[in-house]
This record gives structure tokens, sequence and C-alpha cells, in this order.
């Protein structure tokens, strides 16, 4: 029921209330109560339902880990709700993309999606190199979601110009260039560990070419 129901509902047992005065010395003091707590109640109304978008809840285990990585609680919670705002833009956008033929063909191209999800999970896993993602966090991904948004809106008007589709192929073209720059993203973030697997591959190859080599000259 809403608020302005039972607003008026007291305000009429109230009404009543007066009434009922020169009937009864107990029956107008229970309307009265009860008027009361209606009236209350309707301008209360109920509690605002929890936001969709609210931080979850930080465990325990969590936390100390951000605390050993020398993270202090108000890194912390930047930290977290930064992630956040990522998250349902990348919500976002992979909703968009599944709306879209096109769009569709420039995630498959570029491995869109998949790259935003993974330098997500590579920051869950190392916070402190949150300012090494601020490209993507701030202008690439906020971007593509807008950009994506955008196009879908237009896509959907019954009439189209022939500037609207030069606008929308204008569009695509730069969605797939931020699509490409968001993998570019992932990949420069994890560049320092190709880097390394690299070095470990090369030492593994020379030490079996070594390997080899020994059981050459035994035989």
């Amino acid at each position: 029921m809403k608020r302005s129901t039972w607003t008026i509902i007291g305000l009429v047992t109230i009404g009543a209330i007066i009434f009922g005065t020169m009937l009864s010395d107990y029956f107008p003091v229970l309307l009265l109560i009860g008027g009361v707590l209606l009236v209350v109640y309707g301008f209360k109304g109920k509690s605002a339902p929890v936001s969709n978008n609210s931080l979850p809840v930080l465990s325990k285990k969590r936390e100390q880990t951000y605390l050993e990585s020398g993270m202090s609680y108000r890194e912390i919670e930047f930290f977290r709700e930064t992630l956040n705002q990522a998250k349902q833009e990348i919500e976002k956008l992979q909703a968009n993309i599944s709306q879209n033929a096109k769009l569709k063909a420039i995630d498959l191209r570029h491995d869109t999606i998949r790259a935003a999800k993974a330098l997500f999970k590579e920051l869950v896993k190392e916070p402190t190199r949150l300012n090494e993602a601020s490209h993507f966090l701030y202008t690439h991904l906020p971007n593509m979601v807008d950009l994506t948004n955008k196009y879908l809106e237009i896509n959907n008007h019954e009439i189209k110009s022939r500037d609207t589709y030069e606008k929308m192929e204008e569009s695509i073209q730069i969605i797939d260039q931020m699509a490409s720059l968001i993998t570019q993203d992932y990949q420069k973030f994890v560049a320092d560990d190709l880097e390394e697997l690299d070095v470990e591959l090369s030492i593994a190859k020379q030490s079996i070419k070594r390997e080899n080599q020994y059981k050459e000259e035994v035989r």
C-alpha cells in the first residue's frame, strides 16, 4: 500500500475518534493509538532497498592480504570501489556486445571481454599495481561501454538516414579500435610475466640441449 494511502487512513481514523468520544470512554483511546501508528507508518514508509552496486563484504583473510601488501585502509577502500565499478562496466559491456552481431564480431576478433576479465583478475591478485591499469580502468573500459550504449541506441531507431548509417559505421570503427586497446592493456599488464616465461623457456631449452649433447658424447 502506498504511503499516501496509509496517511489518509490514519487521518480518517483520527477524525473518527473525535466523533467517537461521545459514544465511549475507551474505544476512542484505542482508535487514537491505531490512528497515530498508521500516520507514523505512512510518513516513514518502507526502508530504501539496498543498492545492487554496494560493495561486497570484505573477508578478514582478504583484508589481511591487502594489509600485508602494504596497503592502508583508505587505499583498500579505494581499490575495492574502483574494481567494483570496473566489474559493473565489464558486465554491461558483455551485455551490450551480446545484443549485436557487429559488436560480437569485434569481440571475437580482439577477445575484448576475455581480456577485460583477465585483467580484472590480475588486479585482484596484485592490488598494488592498480595505477598500471589506469588507462583501462578510467578511459578505455568506460569509453567502450558508452560507445556501445550509444551504438545500440541508434541502431534501434526504426528509421535511419544516410547520415545515421555513416555515423554508425564510424562508431563501429572507433569501437573496434577501443576493443584493441583493451586487449593491449591486458598484454602490457602481463608483459613482465611473459618475459619471465621466455627466460625460463630459454634456460630449459639450453638445459635440454646440453643434456642431449652429453648423452651423445657418452655413447
